[in-house]
C-alpha cells in the first residue's frame, strides 16, 4: 500500500473566529482520515446530503441510513484503490443564530492514487443546528466546480 505524507494544514486565526469553522475543518479531516466514528458524531443529517461521488457526479442521500452506507462504502472504496485524500479550505463564511446557522466553504480536495493525482475544487453549503450544547451538521450540499491535475 502506498503512503502519502499528508501536509499539516494550518489556517489563519481569523478563520477559527468564524462560526462553525472548527467543526467544518473537523468534518473534512474526518473524511480525509476515513474516520467514520468521529464524522458520525458531528453529523446529524435531518434531510440527507448531496455529496460528490468518485465519478465526479452528485450523490443524493436522503436519510441517516443512506448517509451511513455512503460513507462506510466510500471509505472502503478509497482504501481499496489506495487513495490518499485531504482537503484544504480556501474560503469560508458563516452565520450563526441561537439555534441554527450555516456556512459556505470553498475547498480543494486532493486525491492521489498510484495512477492519478487530482485536485477537486468544491463549494459546499452546510446547515448547522444546536443539539443540547453542541453544534451538529444538519444538511450538507456540495458542488464540484472543477477537476484539475494536481501539480507537485
Amino acid at each position: 500500500m502506498q503512503t502519502i505524507d499528508k501536509p499539516k494544514i494550518s489556517y489563519p486565526d481569523e478563520m477559527y473566529e468564524k462560526p462553525f469553522f472548527s467543526e467544518t475543518a473537523r468534518m473534512l479531516e474526518d473524511v480525509s482520515n476515513h474516520d467514520f466514528d468521529d464524522l458520525s458524531q458531528v453529523c446529524d443529517d435531518d434531510f440527507g446530503i448531496i455529496d460528490i461521488n468518485v465519478q465526479g457526479g452528485a450523490e443524493v442521500i436522503r436519510n441517516r441510513e443512506g448517509w451511513e452506507n455512503w460513507f462506510k462504502n466510500l471509505f472502503i472504496q478509497l482504501d481499496q484503490i489506495e487513495a490518499s485524500t485531504w482537503s484544504e479550505i480556501t474560503n469560508y463564511e458563516a452565520i450563526e443564530t441561537s439555534e441554527m446557522g450555516y456556512g459556505v466553504v470553498d475547498f480543494d480536495q486532493k486525491f492521489i492514487t498510484k495512477d492519478k493525482k487530482l485536485n477537486f475544487s468544491v463549494i459546499a453549503t452546510i446547515i448547522w443546528k444546536k443539539v443540547g450544547k453542541e453544534w451538529k451538521e444538519s444538511r450538507y450540499h456540495s458542488s464540484l466546480i472543477k477537476v484539475e491535475p494536481l501539480v507537485d
